[in-house]
């Protein structure tokens, strides 16, 4: 029975005909190449503030935090180990931006939708940038020491604290003490959790997880991007890279972003249209008035022509009655 199910599940035309009520003239029907040139001319300026949310993501990344008042007595919380990622900074990219696109892909394969493809690319896009952009800002402005500030900042274990009012005199690499004032909010997490959290209210959406009809597979396969994302979010503690705040609070700037943006271009999940874009329904409803308007020009012209037929009837019943009273007299 469950090996059924998944085999049903694997046919996503099947699927979305059964889930989604979609018919049959509607897939294919809004392509790439059919479609995908307008698409992509009507929402210009969204890639275009996409963009520039880059750039500006860019220019937070390197800018100089801001240094932090850091004395000795609070050196006892941030003598943890200086470790190396568990989960590197090449790797958020790839987990939580590319593999998201590559499930939007193979969805669009199947399904030949343009707008699920590119608004899911969109969406996605948007979801990991504005994250990182609040993430960075908010890094930059507090300027938090890492677990493992003290041997940033004094990698042979000799401390300095001969600054104004007892503070930190660093002497280590100019980039490990930069990066170690970046610790809250988590970076890893936040985008984990905006990439991830979008694939999974994603695929909610698909699957119908929240038809009422109880089918725990696919809650499972919902809540797997969420829990990879939550197990990057433990590495960042676990390698003494972030405090446990610093990946609580990413995590919920990266999920609240996720859903956001998600909601901009899909129906809650839960929805009954949760399975598809509100600019597909548009496009349906559009190419439904169309079709409408040319069936209700047949009935006007019928109504025309038998109204037409009524006036020849009685143009032509008072010259019978002439006639018959003509032979009537005769």
């Amino acid at each position: 029975m469950a090996w059924g199910w998944f085999s049903s599940l694997t046919n996503f035309r099947g699927f979305f005909q059964r889930e989604g009520g979609m018919r049959e003239t509607d897939l294919g029907a809004h392509t790439i190449k059919s479609h995908g040139a307008s698409v992509a001319r009507n929402h210009m300026h969204d890639w275009i503030i996409l963009l520039l949310l880059a750039v500006i993501e860019g220019i937070l990344f390197t800018v100089h935090p801001f240094y932090r008042f850091v004395g000795k007595d609070m050196m006892t919380d941030l003598k943890y180990p200086f470790k190396d990622n568990t989960v590197p900074g090449w790797a958020v990219p790839i987990y939580a931006v590319l593999l998201p696109i590559l499930v939007f892909v193979l969805i669009y394969v199947r399904r030949r939708c343009i707008f699920d493809l590119h608004h899911a690319i969109l969406g996605l896009l948007y979801a990991v940038l504005i994250t990182m952009v609040i993430t960075e800002a908010i890094k930059v402005a507090t300027g938090r020491p890492r677990p493992d500030f003290f041997w940033r900042c004094f990698p042979d274990g000799v401390d300095n604290f001969t600054g104004p009012w007892g503070d930190v005199v660093c002497h280590g690499k100019a980039s490990d003490i930069k990066e170690g004032h970046k610790s809250f909010p988590s970076g890893h997490t936040s985008g984990s959790f905006a990439g991830l959290g979008f694939l999974s209210l994603y695929l909610s959406g698909k699957l119908k997880a929240f038809d009422g009809k109880g089918h725990v597979a696919k809650v499972c396969l919902v809540l797997l991007p969420l829990l990879v994302a939550s197990l990057v979010g433990v590495s960042r503690v676990s390698d003494y890279w972030h405090h446990w705040q610093d990946v609580f609070a990413g995590g919920l700037i990266g999920l609240v972003v996720a859903c956001i943006s998600y909601l901009q271009f899909f129906p809650p999940p839960h929805n009954n249209d949760g399975w598809g874009p509100y600019a597909y329904f548009q496009a349906r409803e559009e190419s439904n008035g169309n079709t409408n308007m040319g069936h209700s020009m047949n009935p006007l012209h019928v109504q025309i022509r038998e109204t037409h037929v009524v006036n020849q009837q009685q143009t032509t019943r008072p010259s019978s009655t002439l006639d018959e009273m003509e032979s009537g007299r005769r």
